[in-house]
């Protein structure tokens, strides 16, 4: 497990905004991963997808990562921000919004 952990440590730490989810940006396998999605197209904002359904290492992997449950899971700047309810949460309150434009990430809304 530890390998897996360090590959996703790298990839966390590597990419601005990071989502792992369900299939890919261009293919969402789930609806929770579809609306992650739109939510961050909405915004404009460049990210880069990890589709967890390619490795059960992986999927349990990112679970142990955060000890978070569910999945998708998003990652700004190397942070943990949680999942697609805490994304709609805040984008609709525009905390998501604010967080990226925080960090320097850049956002086209």
């Amino acid at each position: 497990m530890s390998d897996i952990n360090t590959w996703i440590d790298d990839v966390v730490k590597s990419n601005d905004v990071v989502l792992f989810m369900k299939g890919n940006a261009q293919m969402p396998m789930c609806g929770f991963s579809g609306r992650a999605i739109q939510i961050l197209s909405h915004l404009g904002v460049p990210f880069k997808d990890v589709n967890v359904l390619e490795s059960e290492e992986l999927r349990q992997g990112i679970k142990a990562y955060t000890n978070w449950p569910t999945i998708p899971q998003l990652y700004i700047k190397g942070e943990f921000v949680g999942g697609s309810d805490i994304m709609m949460e805040m984008f609709q309150s525009g905390e998501l919004k604010a967080m990226l434009d925080e960090k320097g990430v850049p956002v086209q809304a």
